[in-house]
């Protein structure tokens, strides 16, 4: 039996790009956790026997629409706390490349997205902490290298 290949977290990615011509992209510092959701909205309808209407239907999907969804969390860091307030206050959506890196191959996700929550926490002494979750605004193009 073959093992799977796998990657640690640190080899999963979310970078916001700094708005710039040529743009670039940089992880921001203090993320200890990522999590990618992606979503498939779907309209049900109804599926029925023509040979007995009797029958209870089966349900059919159509595909609608696609999203993805990014949730963070760590610590509350000084070096990247800017960039995440100016994503949070922008009326307009952030660049964004979510990447996963395999050893033999590389997946990329580039879009916008809007930083939807940007949340601090601070118990007494402890540290900070920081939760981020942000949803795509138009596509998301994926790209394997």
């Amino acid at each position: 039996m073959a093992s799977p290949t796998t990657i640690k977290g640190g080899k999963v990615k979310v970078m916001l790009g700094d708005g710039a011509t040529p743009e670039n992209f940089a992880v921001p510092c203090g993320f200890t956790s990522r999590s990618m959701t992606l979503t498939k909205a779907l309209n049900e309808f109804q599926l029925p026997d023509c040979d007995d209407p009797d029958t209870v239907d089966w349900l059919g999907r159509d595909a609608t629409s696609l999203s993805m969804s990014i949730s963070g969390e760590g610590v509350l860091a000084s070096e990247s706390v800017e960039a995440w307030l100016n994503a949070w206050e922008s009326v307009d959506s952030v660049h964004v490349k979510v990447v996963w890196e395999f050893p033999a191959k590389t997946i990329t996700w580039t879009g916008s997205m809007h930083v939807e929550t940007f949340a601090a926490t601070a118990p007494n002494a402890q540290r900070a902490t920081a939760n981020v979750s942000m949803q795509s605004d138009g596509k998301m193009t994926r790209v394997v290298s």
